[in-house]
């Protein structure tokens, strides 16, 4: 497997991924898939972390900004996002892992995610590489109708501790 930095150009690939966990409706609030100057614009320009084996993207994640305030320039929010037949191989894992360790080499200092309660795979994931409970937020948006629950985990480097 190879660690390639998500462009213009594997962008396909990516919106192809994230259709996939558009489709399962508890991985975002989101209904609709961003065109590259979109999700450039809102995604911080590093972090941006594909992973792929033999020429095929099999996962991505990449970190946007909580706050335009300054005390908060360490702290970004987490999107991961799997394919669909590589869920449960340890992908996930892999891709977190880079993540961390390439937010801390950029100077941020808590990753956040907020994740659905539902997802459970996704809510383990982070747990397993460090992140913990910080919050429940209850009915904080609907999904197609729906209410959702939202767990925030976060966290926080052991670097600038």
């Amino acid at each position: 497997m190879e660690i390639k930095p998500i462009t213009k150009d594997n962008f396909s690939e990516v919106i192809e991924i994230y259709k996939q966990g558009l489709a399962t409706n508890i991985a975002t609030f989101q209904n609709d898939s961003p065109q590259w100057e979109e999700w450039d614009k809102v995604h911080l320009d590093f972090c941006r972390i594909s992973i792929f084996d033999n020429n095929k993207m099999l996962g991505w994640t990449a970190l946007t900004s909580v706050s335009s305030r300054c005390v908060y320039a360490g702290v970004a929010e987490v999107s991961i996002y799997i394919a669909q037949d590589e869920r449960g191989k340890g992908i996930g894992k892999t891709l977190l892992t880079e993540l961390i360790q390439q937010s801390e080499e950029n100077g941020i200092w808590t990753l956040q995610s907020g994740i659905f309660a539902e997802n459970e795979s996704s809510i383990k994931l982070h747990e397993k590489c460090g992140f913990r409970l910080v919050g429940y937020r209850e009915k904080i948006g609907k999904k197609n109708g729906i209410w959702k629950d939202n767990f925030l985990m976060e966290r926080r480097s052991k670097i600038s501790e």
